[in-house]
């Protein structure tokens, strides 16, 4: 499923849900709060919404939600939160993933992601 809409609506990057739970959801604010619950619900709708009206992965790097790159076995992958300790994983769904000379990736070229999976990954 993906998202993405125009001015009135303001969606501008692609998102796609590859999530099953969250996939039978996402439309829906109401069933996200039921599916799971009220805290977590409301953060991932608040994190949805700020992804959806960026244009670029580089629009959210510093608002609030801590949106940040992993490292490890999870290079290549994003996570912000969500309630503690739980994340919302996602990944550039264009590969490979522009980097600069220095290895960094550029996130103001990421402009399609893939929402992986909520997880307490620590």
């Amino acid at each position: 499923m993906t998202l993405n809409v125009n001015q009135n609506n303001l969606f501008l990057m692609n998102i796609f849900i590859l999530d099953k739970k969250l996939s039978k959801v996402h439309l829906n604010n109401k069933k996200i709060i039921q599916e799971y619950g009220k805290l977590r619900g409301e953060k991932i709708i608040k994190r949805l919404q700020q992804l959806k009206i960026a244009e670029t992965l580089e629009e959210v790097r510093n608002l609030p939600g801590n949106f940040h790159e992993l490292i490890g076995n999870r290079k290549g992958q994003w996570a912000c939160d969500l309630d503690q300790p739980y994340r919302l994983i996602f990944q550039p769904k264009v590969k490979p993933i522009h980097q600069n000379k220095s290895g960094h990736y550029i996130w103001s070229e990421i402009k399609i992601i893939e929402v992986i999976e909520i997880v307490d990954y620590h």
